[in-house]
């Protein structure tokens, strides 16, 4: 976490003069703000993180005051805000949940710029966002990205509200987007997400049980097995809803069986994961009938 300390003798040290010298000294540190998104993803001590995640969340939102239209931070606070919404707060409260993960889409819609607006002005049609997503490319990725896992997230705990379901077409455009620029990004997390939203909406609604296996595959291939977020989501989501315990359990057991720091860089969410496995083996009759 030695990242979080540069940050906080930056504020200490810049604290008494005007914020014009926060936002010099964050512009002459670029890599300052990716590295503690990194080294937050890094940290393979689930207790630690949700404990240290919040604090810091508000010590970038402080930051960000300075200096609101550093690209850097709001996509850190997109990112973060998600993370911290998926691995600690959705399942005991998935209503905060959804809060977070709006508040993180915001700051991803302010990371990406000033087009994001065309985003949301598309009248929400799939087709229409589809057009004008093709001006981002690999330059805008860590920004859409997060963005579009965000906005899926959201949607994905409101399935029950029409005003979710309307921006549905929307959102998954933008997950495509970044699938069609770099689809291993971040571990092919998109896939996962587009793979969520499929297995759990109804049939009638759009939901499309093949495509989403196919989603969860390619996602576990991306990685070679080694993000358990996507083992993770494919037992919860797919496995569960075609009531395949066969592969419930066997995606379980890879989980259980892999080493939190398989991937360096994402040993926090992995050992999440080997938790969360944990408490979803023990609801398995209640989940298969």
């Amino acid at each position: 976490m030695k990242n979080i300390q540069k940050i906080l003798i930056i504020i200490f040290l810049l604290a008494p003069f005007p914020a014009g010298c926060v936002k010099m000294a964050l512009r002459f540190s670029p890599s300052l703000i990716p590295n503690f998104t990194n080294a937050f993803f890094e940290e393979c001590d689930p207790d630690l993180a949700e404990q240290s995640l919040p604090s810091n969340l508000k010590l970038m939102e402080g930051l960000l005051k300075n200096d609101p239209d550093n690209s850097q931070l709001l996509t850190a606070l997109c990112m973060g805000f998600t993370g911290y919404a998926m691995l600690f707060v959705e399942d005991d409260d998935p209503e905060r949940a959804s809060t977070l993960y709006y508040r993180a889409r915001t700051y991803g819609f302010r990371a990406i710029g000033r087009n994001a607006s065309r985003l949301k002005d598309a009248g929400l049609k799939k087709d229409n966002v589809r057009g004008r997503l093709l001006i981002y490319g690999e330059k805008e990725i860590e920004a859409l990205s997060w963005t579009a896992i965000s906005w899926n997230a959201w949607i994905n705990l409101n399935l029950d509200k029409p005003a979710a379901l309307a921006q549905l077409g929307a959102a998954q455009a933008c997950l495509e987007r970044v699938l069609e620029i770099q689809p291993d990004h971040f571990h092919g997390l998109s896939y996962i997400m587009k793979g969520s939203i499929l297995a759990s909406m109804p049939v009638a609604l759009g939901g499309k049980h093949g495509r989403a296996k196919t989603c969860f595959e390619k996602a576990i291939n991306v990685s070679h097995g080694k993000f358990l977020l996507a083992q993770y989501y494919f037992a919860k989501y797919y496995a569960v809803r075609v009531q395949d315990k066969e592969l419930f359990l066997k995606l379980v057991k890879e989980i259980e069986s892999s080493p939190s720091d398989g991937l360096k860089e994402a040993c926090l969410i992995n050992a999440v994961m080997k938790k969360k496995a944990k408490r979803l083996m023990e609801m398995s009759e209640e989940l298969f009938f």
